[in-house]
């Protein structure tokens, strides 16, 4: 299958696109574009049979106009320096989109997790760790790394407390990573954060009857048939809340095969069938597809490729039939079928709008961890009690009593994940209307890549004026 230009030339090549269309002087395009720090890590691991094995990692950090610089840390073998640099890249423009103070940066280790044991993942990952800290590319005000692919909220654990072992005087040491357990740091919405934010950004988009009418699609995400590739993380909570949303998601496809059901699946109960027999085919009720990538082409309203980049291609792009593609996964669809996919006048939700959930809550973690109190803690009860006495205040004036169940729903206090969820929903409605006024200034045609794209240059470049460097 034909994937075209490396994923950084992708990355950049959109970058340039979008900069064309902007005013901004030049040699600050360029700054924005580049990426300011990679440095690369070799180190010995034990294994646990006594070999010596010499691990390969990297970490890159691509803007500094704001700090920290945020990104995930991510494990597959067949990471290196381009991919991380790319990624960084994502993240900065991504930060930006949604409004979040943070500058881009990303990690990786090159190895396939699933051949080491428990304990060479938390050797490999403490001496990670080690090295971000030696070099100074970790901290609550420098790099503030997080989950990726193959990683999880128990590395993060090993990298905070590798972290604190060693700057013993940071009172804030939690902070130098998010994505991590609740019991230690970690906040309550994470873990299906991403999900959840793609699922209020679709829903936003399919709001809009104007866009919908263009695509031939009614407003509103009800009825509307969606197609999901990966059941990791990212894919499974798209899935699940755009179903409980009023979707139907009529296809899931994983690595071993596709299962499809034109009826609709229940995400849960396809995520169950998978964790009991390690497959997602001969799901009760659905089609199998032993090829995974065909179940991309199936007819559906919404497509949400949610699993790595690049699946989306010259090749397949022509005999993609979704109207919208909402890009859960980071750079599933390659410049040649970005053309084309948008000639054909698919609306596309890019990866760097939709898929930023994710760091939109680890930006909640890390307030959290700064100011050293559970959100919610302190107004909750008072919320309450006030809700309390003007719900009461309103039957004595009525005449009317409310039910108990009715009574304690108006009057209960958000929790954390209440204001988790009510910041996530907050941001992801805002950057799409912010995304979607700038295509409107922008030359007729563009596409909502292009126009997120010059939204992310427009902020960074206004912080760098106001900095007074670049006029």
């Amino acid at each position: 299958m034909s994937q075209g230009a490396s994923f950084l030339a992708q990355v950049e090549q959109s970058f340039d696109r979008a900069a064309a269309l902007t005013t901004h002087d030049p040699s600050l395009l360029t700054h924005i574009r580049e990426c300011a720090s990679v440095v690369r890590f070799s180190f010995p691991l034990r294994r646990d049979d006594g070999r010596l094995e010499t691990i390969h990692a990297w970490r890159a950090e691509h803007s500094l106009h704001k700090l920290p610089t945020k990104g995930g840390i991510r494990y597959a073998d067949n990471v290196d320096a381009e991919e991380v640099m790319a990624l960084a890249a994502l993240m900065t423009y991504k930060c930006a989109v949604v409004n979040v103070p943070f500058g881009g940066g990303k990690g990786g280790i090159r190895i396939a997790r699933e051949k080491y044991s428990q304990g060479e993942l938390e050797r490999i990952t403490r001496r990670y760790a080690f090295e971000l800290v030696r070099k100074n590319f970790i901290g609550p005000g420098i790099d503030v790394p997080a989950p990726d692919f193959g990683t999880g909220p128990k590395e993060m654990s090993w990298i905070a407390d590798t972290y604190a072992q060693i700057r013993t005087d940071d009172l804030n040491a939690l902070g130098c990573v998010t994505g991590k357990p609740v019991s230690l740091g970690g906040i309550r919405g994470r873990a299906e954060a991403t999900g959840r934010g793609l699922f209020f950004g679709v829903r936003e988009a399919c709001s809009v009857a104007a866009d919908m009418k263009a695509l031939g699609l009614t407003p509103g995400l009800a009825g509307k048939r969606v197609i999901v590739q990966g059941l990791g993380n990212v894919g499974y909570h798209a899935a699940k809340f755009l179903h409980e949303g009023g979707a139907v998601v009529v296809g899931i496809a994983e690595r071993e095969g596709a299962a499809y059901a034109k009826d609709g699946l229940d995400p849960e109960a396809v995520w169950n069938h998978r964790k009991a027999t390690r497959s997602i085919l001969n799901y009760p009720g659905a089609t199998s597809m032993a090829e995974s990538p065909k179940a991309l082409e199936m007819e559906c309203d919404i497509l949400v490729p949610a699993a790595l980049e690049r699946v989306l291609t010259a090749d397949n792009a022509p005999r993609i039939r979704a109207k919208v593609i909402a890009e859960g996964a980071n750079g599933p669809t390659t410049e040649e079928a970005d053309a084309v996919l948008n000639q054909r006048g698919v609306l596309i939700l890019p990866d760097l709008f939709i898929n930023a959930g994710g760091v939109t809550v680890s930006y909640f973690e890390w307030l959290k961890n700064l100011s050293h109190v559970r959100f919610g803690r302190m107004e909750k009860r008072f919320d309450e009690a006030q809700a309390n006495r003007m719900m009461r205040g309103m039957e004595r004036l009525t005449g009317r009593s409310l039910g108990t169940e009715e009574f304690d729903a108006v009057t209960r206090g958000a929790d954390e994940v209440d204001l988790v969820n009510s910041g996530l929903e907050e941001t992801m409605v805002q950057a799409y209307h912010d995304i979607r006024e700038t295509r409107q200034r922008l030359p007729a045609g563009t596409d909502l890549r292009t126009a997120a794209m010059v939204t992310s240059i427009d902020k960074i470049a206004m912080i760098y004026s106001e900095m007074g460097i670049f006029p």
